[in-house]
């Protein structure tokens, strides 16, 4: 017949069987909550915080634009540097002219966008592109018969 009496030996498992469970449901729970953070929640403000900067920065870029043609000279040469932020949500990006219009090309979708150039009527054309890791630069050029406005990539002179 078995001791009614339990061992004392055997008392000393019990807190340390319920602290294991405790600490094994803290890390369950803190797995499940940064997986769902992760998951769905975090992503989806971090492109919406993207697009935010997106606009933000194609929106300078379009003040630089009409800031570096003047209003009525016509025999012009003058390059103007314009700072852009290397990445947007974590990725390079371009920006591109497009029919008097700025393009930002993004390699994630809900970032990106389109902004219109307000440029006088001599502006004859707005050509090139930008690349986010290269240094980014204006370069107007004219003479009797217009303006020619470049977006190129290089240090300004």
């Amino acid at each position: 017949m078995r001791n009614p009496r339990p061992d004392r030996r055997d008392r000393g498992v019990s807190p340390v069987v319920g602290k294991a469970l405790e600490a094994s449901i803290v890390v369950l729970y803190v797995s499940l909550l940064g997986a769902t953070l992760y998951g769905g929640l975090v992503p989806e403000y971090r492109t919406a915080a993207g697009a935010e900067v997106g606009d933000r920065v194609l929106s300078q870029s379009t003040q630089r634009v009409q800031q570096a043609v003047p209003p009525t000279a016509r025999a012009v040469e003058t390059r103007v540097r314009v700072a852009l932020p290397a990445t947007i949500r974590g990725r390079g990006y371009s920006i591109r002219a497009q029919n008097r219009t700025l393009v930002l090309d993004h390699p994630r979708d809900g970032v990106g966008g389109r902004a219109r150039l307000a440029l006088p009527a001599a502006v004859e054309s707005v050509t090139g592109n930008w690349s986010s890791g290269e240094p980014a630069v204006v370069a107007v050029r004219g003479d009797a018969d217009g303006l020619t406005v470049a977006l190129e990539s290089g240090a300004a002179e």
